[in-house]
């Protein structure tokens, strides 16, 4: 008696993160993963040292720039409300406003 020749396995690479899925072709399942080889980020340690310390650099410029936006937060919150307060005298209120189903 002849044996029922199954469809072969075949392996499909992730687009995400280029991960080697095998898949069973009879079932549809995926019967192996190898995941993907990530490269090493930095070659040495003193690279490595160096992007910590540009990074530290980096995060005070950061928190300074924070800092001085929340000193002036209040004065730009004060400008916005008179400026909005200003807009709101010049253009007066017309009443109520005319909505799609009052038109009916």
């Amino acid at each position: 008696m002849a044996k029922k020749s199954s469809p072969p396995n075949f392996e499909v690479t992730c687009p995400c993160c280029s991960a080697v899925l095998k898949i069973d072709a009879a079932t549809r399942a995926v019967i192996a993963h190898t995941a993907a080889v990530k490269p090493k980020t930095f070659s040495d340690m003193e690279a490595a040292a160096k992007a910590m310390r540009e990074q530290d650099s980096r995060r005070e410029s950061i928190f300074q720039q924070s800092v001085e936006a929340q000193k002036n937060a209040a004065d730009l919150l004060e400008k916005k409300f008179q400026e909005a307060l200003k807009r709101a005298k010049e253009t007066p209120d017309t009443g109520k406003p005319i909505r799609d189903f009052d038109l009916d």
